[in-house]
């Protein structure tokens, strides 16, 4: 079965290993462009680059946004603290000139330099990068890949029974303007020559001539080539939502096309039915244009 995405979805993937619980959150939402941010702990730097590859595998538009988590301790022991000696002395002969300048009766003890977090300083072992990402972090990023896949094939499915709903609407109308095209050709001819006798009544006008004319008038109204191009457009509208690959943009461009063939057709046609049937095909095209913004 086809599936188109949508750009919408969450995922959460976890992984555990050596005593650590690596947690992987992706956000997606609608985006012109592929543009991906990720949060993750300083010491794993190295691998956004490689984070970002796998991202763009699978996302072809959208701003993604990956957050990376890691609880717990390696060996039971990844954090180790410190004193910064020669930091503490200088804060506590800094403090004592503060005391004497003031003349401050209280002197500085170690619950005052210890507030100082510059005074402590963590230290981890170097982490083994690829051990990390084969057995932590990559998986927890593969299964929050995976859930987010699950629900933009969710909601992709939803957003394509809607459309195809709305462009079985729009194909149901331009079926009736198709079929009133015969009567409205037909008064729209009678109403030119109606005109035009008012407007030469008492000039001798050779009948030929002046059928030419109605004829040509009549066919500036015509809007059989806007209808060829409507139904084209429909079938390449469906045609692209049947497609296993990303379609956004080209669904896009076609709601234009739509938009504009409706609006000649509306601008064409004078009459009340046309101009009403032109509203209500614009505000479809309006609905299915904030839904395709959705997909990638």
């Amino acid at each position: 079965m086809t599936k188109i995405l949508s750009m919408t979805a969450f995922g959460r993937g976890e992984q555990s290993t050596n005593g650590r619980t690596w947690t992987v959150e992706i956000r997606s939402v609608n985006h012109r462009f592929c543009d991906i941010k990720i949060r993750l702990p300083r010491k794993l730097a190295a691998l956004e680059e490689l984070i970002k590859k796998e991202v763009a595998a699978v996302y072809t538009r959208g701003h993604v946004e990956v957050t990376v988590n890691c609880d717990g301790n390696e060996e039971g022991d990844n954090y180790q603290l410190r004193a910064d000696l020669p930091l503490a002395r200088q804060y506590h002969r800094c403090l004592k000139e503060i005391r004497a300048d003031l003349g401050l009766g209280t002197p500085p003890d170690l619950a005052l330099i210890a507030s100082f977090r510059e005074v402590f300083v963590s230290a981890s072992p170097d982490e083994n990068l690829d051990e990390v990402w084969s057995t932590g972090l990559g998986p927890a990023l593969a299964a929050a890949l995976a859930n987010c896949r699950q629900m933009r094939e969710a909601e992709g499915a939803h957003l394509r029974a809607d459309m195809l709903g709305r462009l079985n609407f729009i194909a149901e109308a331009a079926g009736k303007i198709e079929v009133m095209i015969p009567k409205l050709r037909a008064e729209r001819e009678a109403a030119l020559k109606e005109r035009l006798a008012v407007l030469l009544a008492g000039v001798d006008l050779d009948p030929q001539r002046l059928a030419q004319e109605v004829a040509i008038m009549a066919d500036k109204s015509d809007i059989t080539e806007e209808l060829v191009r409507l139904r084209s457009h429909i079938g390449q509208f469906e045609n692209f939502l049947g497609q296993n690959e990303g379609v956004g943009r080209r669904l896009d461009f076609l709601l234009q096309e739509f938009l504009r063939e409706i609006n000649t057709i509306s601008s064409k046609i004078a009459n009340a039915e046309i101009a009403h049937l032109g509203v209500e095909l614009k505000n479809e095209l309006e609905k299915m244009r904030e839904q395709v913004q959705n997909l990638e």
